[in-house]
């Protein structure tokens, strides 16, 4: 089987998780500045076999699409330009950076650490990779 990998958009960073290749378990594997997104997963996809990518939806809590959605689809576009043959997906990602700080807050992660706002997207990625691998 191939791997699952889960983005967590931003305008300035992202957030990467993937799964193992059984697609058991979401693992954080990195955060990448999001003007070097696109080689990052290029070299990526050449290293490992990815079937499919996920992609945070963010939504406001009324259903509408969030003010970062604008960027996304730019990305979108990018994306399937010069993955013209990876498979994506969309995952509402509504409250996982809340969720991302509480796991650090619950696994006992000093205050300093976790203002560390890369370290924050790692983890919403993992909580959108779970999110798909436990619906």
């Amino acid at each position: 089987m191939a791997r699952i990998l889960a983005l967590d958009f931003g305008t300035k960073r992202t957030g990467v998780a993937v799964t193992d290749e059984l697609q058991l378990i979401a693992s954080g594997l990195t955060t990448v500045n999001t003007p070097e997104l696109l080689d990052f997963l290029a070299n990526y996809f050449v290293e490992e076999n990815v079937e499919l990518v996920l992609v945070g939806e963010p939504k406001q809590k009324d259903g509408a699409p969030s003010q970062s959605e604008e960027a996304i689809q730019l990305f979108l576009t990018d994306f399937t330009e010069k993955f013209p043959h990876q498979k994506i997906e969309r995952v509402d990602e509504r409250f996982t950076s809340k969720m991302a700080v509480q796991t650090m807050i619950d696994s006992g992660m000093k205050k300093k650490k976790r203002r560390n706002k890369a370290l924050v997207d790692e983890i919403s990625a993992t909580i959108i990779l779970q999110t798909y691998l436990y619906k």
